[in-house]
């Protein structure tokens, strides 16, 4: 999508976070569109035509018609009937927010469960854009062995993808039975489970490869990795944990994707001990670990014992040291992962959080077989 041009539309209350504009473009970015015009829009009542009214619309018409756009993309959720007003004023694809990370998720997911992930949430979306608007898939079955009850093509297409989303449903909860094999396995072998948490782009798999001695890929920009790992990790002498790397998390994830990565988060559901790691350079820290907290809630692993680790101290000291004095009056470590800077402090915290054996090499090494 490099060569992609859009148009973004970011709509937003007067009281809106100023962060969350920078994650929308950012998102843009990560999906690989770098040619884009932003407009922002205050709305007090989204209306239900067109979301950013028959005035906006016209003005977004005619900056349509200069651009030459390829898509044109919102920030907030559109509905079915909203995409298509829009996208008949405007005569360009329109989508939102939640198909713009559904993309980006689309390009990252490289593994089996990802992939499957993934698709399933896509299939869950576009089953409530088949709606009567879509005239080319009305017509009737015909022709010599297909004449029938005569189903037509939309009821076709949504039964197809009925179908479909149960297959797949079907083959995540295989894997989320042998998961939970797994995780049983751990827990009689009395191996204890570290997940690493976190806001996307907030070093989460940076902080795994130093951990475990890893080469996992590294970028900076939102989703950079979407399959989670799990490595081990040696906290002390023949001391070891199991340590996973989860799918970062943003604001606002959309519904289908935390369904679909239920079994995934499962993950950080059942872990013995959680890694929040947090950017301490980014000013907007304190929204966004609130954020990770409310869907830390909603997966029920609000429970679990979490060490806050603020990384990229590094890089906060040489921008902003009084940032850096500010929030060390949280509870949390200090850490470098890109340096190595407090990682033996946070070992021990580790260590010192797990209250049972951290290691049973004949379990283990059936995990890891």
């Amino acid at each position: 999508m490099s060569n992609y041009k859009a148009i973004l539309i970011f709509t937003s209350p007067a009281s809106i976070e100023a962060s969350q504009k920078d994650e929308f473009i950012s998102l843009t970015k990560a999906s690989g569109i770098k040619n884009f015009k932003l407009m922002t829009y205050v709305i007090r009542r989204p209306q239900p035509r067109f979301y950013i009214g028959k005035g906006k619309t016209e003005e977004l018409k005619n900056l349509a018609e200069k651009f030459k756009p390829d898509v044109i993309i919102f920030s907030n959720p559109l509905s079915p009937s909203q995409e298509r007003n829009l996208e008949k004023i405007v005569g360009y694809s329109v989508i939102d927010r939640t198909r713009l990370i559904l993309d980006i998720f689309a390009q990252r997911a490289s593994s089996y469960e990802g992939k499957i992930q993934v698709e399933l949430a896509q299939l869950k979306h576009f089953s409530t854009r088949l709606v009567r608007g879509w005239t080319h898939l009305e017509r009737q079955k015909g022709g010599i062995g297909l004449r029938g009850p005569g189903e037509k093509q939309l009821e076709t297409d949504r039964r197809l993808i009925g179908g479909r989303i149960k297959k797949l449903n079907l083959k995540l909860s295989k894997i989320a039975f042998r998961r939970d094999m797994e995780q049983r396995h751990r827990r009689k072998g009395l191996i204890n489970t570290v997940s690493i948490i976190g806001y996307t782009n907030a070093g989460k798999t940076t902080l795994f490869n130093y951990l475990c001695h890893e080469k996992a890929f590294v970028k900076d920009q939102l989703f950079a990795t979407l399959d989670s790992k799990i490595r081990t990790m040696k906290i002390g002498q023949g001391e070891k944990v199991l340590i996973s790397d989860t799918v970062g998390f943003v604001s606002n994830l959309p519904l289908d994707l935390v369904a679909s990565f239920k079994s995934t988060l499962s993950e950080t559901v059942s872990a013995d001990l959680l890694l929040h790691v947090i950017d301490l350079c980014d000013e907007h820290w304190e929204s966004k670990k609130r954020q990770v907290d409310q869907v830390l809630l909603d997966i029920g692993a609000d429970e679990v014992p979490t060490i806050l680790v603020f990384n990229k101290i590094d890089a906060a000291i040489e921008e902003n040291f009084n940032r850096a004095a500010l929030v060390s009056r949280a509870e949390g470590l200090f850490v470098s992962a890109a340096l190595g800077t407090g990682i033996k402090a946070l070992a021990d915290q580790i260590r010192g959080n797990l209250k049972k054996p951290q290691f049973n090499m004949v379990e283990l090494e059936k995990h890891l077989a």
